[in-house]
């Protein structure tokens, strides 16, 4: 149920000037309080209406001090019951979202999704305040480097027409929460792939990010932590997230699996082999990081405990689609 306060017939009189209005608030039910003000009482009571619970607020004859009832309401009202629950709306909208993508995701699919995560939020500068997770990849499918991401968004789209059915939802969100989706959904045997929490409220962008703020595959380890400095990320970081290629077509063991098999394949450099498929194994920019001393050293630790690379993958994570990303204001 909903909870909402309709704070009627605010009479604010000073002198000889006078108005009225009436608004609603979202508020808990079930209570009864009483605050005072001078010689003037504000009451704030429960009531039920329908099928939603309501809480009708009125402030009688309260002059000017019913605007410092306005700004003290916290006071007079249980707040700790408020934030539980927006947390509750919260969870609520995340799982229902949760919910749609499984129907469209699959194992296979996986790969292409947390790609365009990638695309999307990897466009951020600190300095410049520009890109970051803001759904404009929706306009920047002609650029070589999304090269194939049109189709992926063709997949979330199926999931996002039927949210948009209920409650908009921002590109965004759905692919920030849809990347979180594909990384659990493609867990080992063994355990599950991490479970990611994503804050919902993102806001799009109406333009395409500017140009050539990817990094390029051509990279070498000094300008790949240089290139991810820029954007907030430490060289731990940028090795954790590096991790996320052992999904797909990379050769990075089993391309629908997420676990720590790419890092135990950098390790190995079976690129340096004469001939057959293994000088096909990773980009040029998977080879740089372990002819790094600092990557090689997260490189080997997580290639000897998955638990350790699955938490700093999902704090990178969370952190890569939140920068530079835009929030609707708080009620």
């Amino acid at each position: 149920m909903s909870n909402t306060i309709a704070v009627d017939c605010w009479l604010l009189s000073s002198g000889v000037s006078s108005f009225t209005s009436t608004s609603k608030l979202y508020f808990p039910a079930n209570f009864s309080r009483t605050a005072h003000f001078g010689s003037n009482t504000i009451r704030a009571s429960a009531t039920t209406n329908g099928s939603s619970e309501g809480v009708i607020y009125n402030a009688l004859s309260c002059g000017r001090r019913a605007l410092l009832s306005m700004i003290t309401l916290p006071l007079v009202m249980p707040c700790e019951r408020i934030n539980s629950s927006v947390g509750a709306i919260a969870a609520d909208e995340s799982f229902r979202l949760r919910e749609e993508i499984r129907k469209v995701l699959s194992k296979g699919k996986a790969a292409g999704v947390l790609r365009l995560v990638f695309h999307d939020a990897g466009t951020f500068e600190i300095d410049e305040k520009t890109g970051g997770m803001n759904g404009s990849i929706v306009y920047e499918f002609d650029r070589p480097e999304n090269k194939g991401l049109k189709k992926s968004l063709k997949i979330l789209d199926k999931a996002k027409s039927q949210i948009d059915l209920v409650q908009s939802v921002s590109w965004a969100d759905i692919i920030a929460l849809a990347g979180a989706e594909a990384v659990s959904l493609c867990g080992g045997p063994s355990m599950g792939g991490p479970s990611i929490p994503i804050q919902l409220g993102r806001i799009d962008s109406m333009v395409p990010d500017p140009e050539g703020k990817l990094p390029e595959e051509s990279l070498d380890a000094t300008s790949l932590k240089q290139c991810f400095e820029r954007k907030g990320f430490s060289t731990q970081e940028l090795v954790a997230l590096s991790g996320a290629h052992t999904l797909g077509s990379k050769g990075f063991g089993n391309p629908t699996v997420f676990d720590n098999e790419y890092f135990k394949i950098l390790m190995e450099k079976p690129w340096l082999s004469s001939g057959g498929m293994t000088s096909m194994v990773g980009l040029p920019s998977d080879r740089a990081l372990v002819e790094d001393d600092e990557c090689v050293g997260w490189i080997s630790k997580y290639a000897e405990d998955q638990s350790l690379f699955f938490d700093d993958f999902k704090n990178a994570y969370t952190k890569l689609v939140d920068t530079g990303a835009t929030w609707k204001k708080a009620l």
